[in-house]
């Protein structure tokens, strides 16, 4: 029944969101803060509906100036939620093509500013690559999930390289942005409230580096994100 009523009003809710933030679009269309304040829309009422209370610990990524590469681990369909209390200012995200069909959603991430990208094309990707280090060179943040899949694991996958092309060509920053493992204990059927730890990590400067440094770049990501996610699952398990 509460699991019922939570979905529900998770519909509703997603679909004030889009109907609203749609105007909005339309008024400031392809404005790269909008992306932020339809973020903060989806994910302030979501999350209390679900009972999630999530702890932001990101200093280094609210410091950093826009125009960087933004990288998370991607644990499920509520990361919208999660993640949307955290996106800062003039940050877009890249996503598949297939985004831009969802009614609302889709239309909403398009007018944010938002890159869709038909990964099955080697000519659309190419120009998906020019078009970024263009956006991050006019001062504007790229929001990437670099597993390029939903990941509710213990273990990171195997990062894609976009990312960090796209880091190294324009010559900015990477900053990592963590998220404890909150997907396997989600339970929309309980009266119980959660903590998800959200955490940024410092910046990693690309500054010099060629695309043969890609390789050790992202070994060096993957493996800091990793670290943090299990410290912070120890630092939730202490406090259960």
């Amino acid at each position: 029944m509460l699991y019922s009523l939570r979905m529900l009003l998770l519909a509703v809710h997603f679909l004030l969101v889009g109907v609203a933030g749609l105007l909005i679009g339309l008024c400031r269309p392809f404005n790269p803060d909008n992306s932020r304040l339809f973020a903060r829309l989806y994910s302030l009422p979501a999350t209390w509906f679900m009972r999630l209370r999530v702890k932001a610990e990101v200093g280094p990524l609210r410091d950093q100036p826009p125009g960087c590469v933004i990288v998370a681990n991607h644990q499920s369909n509520f990361d919208l939620f999660v993640l949307g209390h955290v996106v800062p200012r003039r940050t877009v995200a890249i996503g598949k093509k297939s985004l831009g069909w969802i009614p609302l959603f889709g239309q909403l991430f398009w007018l944010g500013g938002n890159v869709l990208v038909d990964r099955s094309n080697a000519y659309q990707a190419r120009k998906a690559l020019q078009l970024t280090t263009r956006i991050l060179r006019n001062d504007t943040s790229i929001w990437i999930f670099p597993e390029g899949t939903r990941n509710s694991g213990e273990h990171l996958l195997a990062f894609k390289k976009g990312a960090f092309h796209m880091a190294v060509e324009a010559g900015v920053p990477i900053v990592p942005v963590c998220v404890s493992r909150y997907a396997r204990r989600l339970n929309l059927n309980s009266w119980r409230r959660r903590t998800v730890i959200v955490r940024s990590l410092p910046p990693i400067s690309t500054a010099g580096m060629t695309q043969q440094d890609v390789p050790a770049l992202i070994e060096q990501c993957r493996t800091q994100m990793q670290q943090s996610i299990d410290r912070m699952e120890g630092e939730l398990a202490s406090h259960r």
